[in-house]
């Protein structure tokens, strides 16, 4: 069988969840696929810096690179070394970077050319880019064999323009590592004892940044006028921190704000909840790109309300419930409706449950790509 080596580089690697793409590309292409990541030594998150993080057992061979202008997201590059791993023999050049920032495009450029040039995008908003940024898009579309789609709301977006249309590309969604999340009934009674909580009323969640766009004032008063029991958890950082500190303290015992959680704790604060809002509101330069809280909940077998806003009902599918943005009285509605029911929040925490295992767990993410890969060559 020919082997074929396959380079895959992206800034976000450098979290371990998310090198896990690399990983189990590695694993299911073995005897195939000969598998390298390059991912930066450290990088600004948003909430803390990160420090390249390790995977036991890593199946794909990774180097660390310095990062340049780490802080700017469209702007930083990677740093001495790229150039020279770059310069191997390589299959497929994936560059999980998007097309029009300047790491995608210098990644594109030193590829070599006999490479199949493969990038990827979460952009689900059809956008002109002022200089240097649609040069930079160009550039990259222009040198790649094809493209991969986080989303359908991305496809939709970008499959008609030229530089698009004229290339093959594969709707793949993100993953989730299904080991590390999934139900855990001992997990979660240790947090709710370390909360100070029991069972006896259930917990609305809430998991990730402490922004406007992720309808947090329209959780925050949906949940005002809930009638039956509840208590609430909210997971993740931000500048409207203060504003959910302000709100905790108008329900003293009954809404815990708890921040700088490690991904790897994350699994266990959703156990916590029986059930996740995701009320994300569209703005003029964004919509929900695709919301990993809501795979890594439903992972958890936590059902799910969501807004409509951009790939969320693609992502949530019939796993759960779908409310309008803007809806404060419709949220309020769908919470109660889920705190009072608790045979539908089993049926959707099963739904969840499959649909992930289904479509987005490490395994299936990886051979989908493999095979797009296989397809370009």
């Amino acid at each position: 069988m020919i082997r074929l080596r396959l380079l895959t580089l992206g800034h976000s690697y450098v979290v371990a969840g998310n090198r896990r793409l690399a990983h189990e590309m590695a694993v299911q292409g073995r005897g195939r696929w000969e598998v390298t990541a390059l991912a930066p030594a450290r990088l600004a998150g948003d909430l803390r810096d990160v420090a390249l993080e390790p995977i036991a057992g890593e199946a794909c061979t990774t180097h660390a690179l310095p990062m340049r202008l780490g802080r700017v997201p469209h702007l930083r590059r990677y740093g001495s070394g790229l150039r020279a791993h770059l310069a191997g023999p390589w299959d497929v050049v994936h560059i999980w970077e998007e097309p029009y920032v300047a790491a995608c495009a210098q990644a594109a450029t030193a590829a070599p050319a006999r490479a199949r040039v493969v990038p990827a995008t979460f952009q689900n908003i059809v956008k002109t880019y002022p200089p240097p940024f649609g040069y930079f898009e160009r550039r990259v579309m222009e040198r790649a064999a094809g493209w991969i789609a986080f989303g359908t709301t991305v496809f939709e977006a970008q499959a008609p323009r030229p530089l698009y249309a004229a290339r093959p590309s594969r709707v793949i969604p993100p993953g989730v590592d299904v080991d590390g999340f999934r139900p855990d009934a001992a997990v979660r009674a240790a947090v709710l004892d370390r909360l100070g909580w029991d069972e006896d009323v259930p917990v609305v969640g809430f998991l990730g940044r402490f922004v406007p766009a992720k309808g947090l004032g329209v959780l925050m008063h949906a949940l005002e006028g809930v009638n039956r029991p509840w208590r609430a958890l909210v997971v993740g950082g931000g500048p409207m921190a203060s504003d959910l500190s302000a709100f905790a303290a108008l329900h003293p015992g009954r809404v815990r704000v708890v921040t700088d959680v490690a991904h790897d704790d994350v699994p266990e604060h959703l156990n916590a909840m029986d059930l996740l809002c995701a009320p994300s509101q569209t703005t003029r330069r964004w919509r929900e790109q695709f919301g990993r809280m809501l795979i890594e909940a439903m992972a958890c077998g936590v059902p799910v309300i969501a807004s409509r806003s951009g790939e969320i009902p693609h992502a949530v599918g019939d796993a759960g419930l779908l409310v309008d943005e803007a809806d404060v009285s419709g949220w309020t509605s769908a919470i109660e409706r889920l705190l009072g029911d608790p045979s539908l929040r089993r049926d959707l925490s099963a739904r969840g449950l499959a649909r992930v295992h289904e479509r987005c767990a490490w395994p299936v993410v990886a051979r989908a790509h493999l095979a797009f890969f296989e397809e370009l060559l």
